[in-house]
């Protein structure tokens, strides 16, 4: 292949890479329900909500748009992981397309040289110029050398036979790739779409709130949050807990613990902004522990330990969707990228309702 050619696959390699780098414009993940206080805070007296407003509807309606939110989020967060991996397959198989044609052109050129080697000999095969052959000893030498010609002339087709098959696949690879590639852009467009249209009802509503309704509902969520975490405590969960992390997940809660105060965004992996999976995937890929990207994901793939065996940096899921997760710090508290709105903050590890627990490094 020329070197225009050679250049040409590259590009077209490079292009892809370009290609999903913009179908996977960041968003950011999930979260869940908003910061609440450690099981030693206690409510402050609360504003009367103004007459005509069920409240505590309003929270339960939020709270399932933010979750429907959350779930989308996981599922474009899912789809960019494979957009990822798919777009470096195509760029390898390029580069194998490239690799494959320079050899095809190599063996093109022997098959050549053969023709030519043959024309100059005045067009005999070299068995025919052997029976005209009158010498005995250059008879002998001459058949050693058919054998060994016609051998080679064997391997070459072979060779050039097994090239042409390679590149053959290496495009039908490359073509497949791109479908899924293509799916899955489909998917993030339809999980963006979702995520964006439950965050913005959630907005509308809150917005229809009057500032007596805010300080109300916030309060009614801290009242909640305070009630679950409560609940999780007196069943003396944390009576065998340990306070002690190991070396790497010490290293993740201090990276977590850092980005305190920073907001949430879904899809988002930091330095500036978090979403919840960001936030725990970011932790430990700084602790020289990678995990998989997303909460339903860490929920699958990582090791499953009991609550009263958990300890500082493992991961608390949440919901039955595992569509939320927080980074245990100790003390009963997690902390985490609670949902569009909020900031990374500490709070009760109980005060949602739990999956299960995984650790990464088991």
């Amino acid at each position: 292949m020329g070197t225009a050619g050679k250049r040409g696959l590259i590009a077209a390699g490079i292009t892809v890479v370009c290609a999903v780098t913009v179908l996977a414009a960041p968003g950011a993940a999930f979260a869940a329900p908003s910061p609440v206080p450690t099981p030693s805070a206690t409510p402050s007296s609360s504003p009367a909500p103004p007459p005509g407003r069920d409240l505590e509807a309003v929270r339960k309606k939020l709270d399932a748009l933010y979750h429907d939110a959350a779930l989308a989020t996981d599922a474009y967060n899912a789809a960019e992981e494979k957009a990822k991996r798919q777009s470096a397959q195509i760029v390898d198989l390029a580069r194998k397309i490239v690799a494959g044609q320079e050899r095809l052109d190599r063996l093109k050129d022997r098959v050549g040289a053969a023709a030519r080697q043959q024309y100059r000999s005045g067009g005999l095969p070299p068995g025919a110029q052997l029976v005209l052959s009158d010498d005995p000893q250059h008879f002998l030498d001459g058949a050693g050398r058919v054998i060994q010609g016609q051998r080679a002339t064997k391997a070459l087709i072979e060779e050039t036979t097994r090239t042409q098959q390679d590149l053959k696949q290496y495009a039908a690879d490359a073509s497949a790739q791109w479908r899924k590639l293509e799916e899955n852009r489909k998917a993030k467009d339809a999980a963006r779409d979702k995520i964006k249209k439950q965050i913005a009802e959630a907005e509308k509503l809150e917005s229809q709130l009057e500032q007596q309704e805010k300080e109300r509902l916030a309060e009614l969520e801290r009242q909640a949050a305070l009630k679950a975490q409560t609940a999780w405590l007196d069943t003396g969960v944390l009576k065998d807990v340990q306070d002690k992390g190991s070396e790497k997940g010490t290293k993740a809660v201090q990276y977590a613990t850092a980005q305190m105060g920073k907001p949430y965004e879904w899809g988002a992996e930091g330095p500036k902004t978090y979403d919840c999976s960001g936030l725990t995937s970011q932790a430990w890929a700084h602790a020289g522990h990678p995990i998989p990207r997303t909460s339903q994901e860490q929920w699958k793939q990582l090791k499953h330990v009991d609550v009263a065996d958990m300890r500082p940096g493992d991961l608390v899921i949440y919901f039955d969707d595992a569509s939320h997760v927080g980074l245990y710090i100790g003390d009963g508290t997690i902390v985490h990228a609670p949902r569009p709105g909020r900031t990374v903050t500490v709070t009760g590890a109980g005060s949602m309702p739990i999956l299960g627990v995984v650790r990464p490094d088991a």
